[in-house]
């Protein structure tokens, strides 16, 4: 068993992901999370604002507390798991 097994959370506000692995929506909240800067001479590029890290840092602990509350359950699953995964 050479694969990690481990929870994600994706936090949806109605249907629309406020904020999942690897996906933050401004639309989804009060201030921007993201601020982006178009291309120019010395290039474009995006920041976390303020409220993005605070948001960024509540998920983060979200995620810990989840993978504390489940380890137990998750390591059931995966004994009842294959050990490599199934090539895409």
């Amino acid at each position: 068993m050479n694969e990690r097994l481990e929870p994600r959370i994706r936090i949806l506000l109605g249907s629309s992901i406020a904020i999942g692995p690897g996906k933050a929506m401004n639309a989804c909240f009060k201030e921007p999370l993201i601020e982006t800067a178009k291309g120019g001479s010395g290039g474009g590029g995006a920041r976390l604002t303020d409220t993005g890290c605070e948001v960024l840092a509540l998920y983060r602990a979200m995620e810990d507390h989840a993978a504390t509350a489940v380890m137990p359950d998750m390591d059931k699953l995966r004994a009842l798991m294959v050990d490599e995964p199934p090539e895409d």
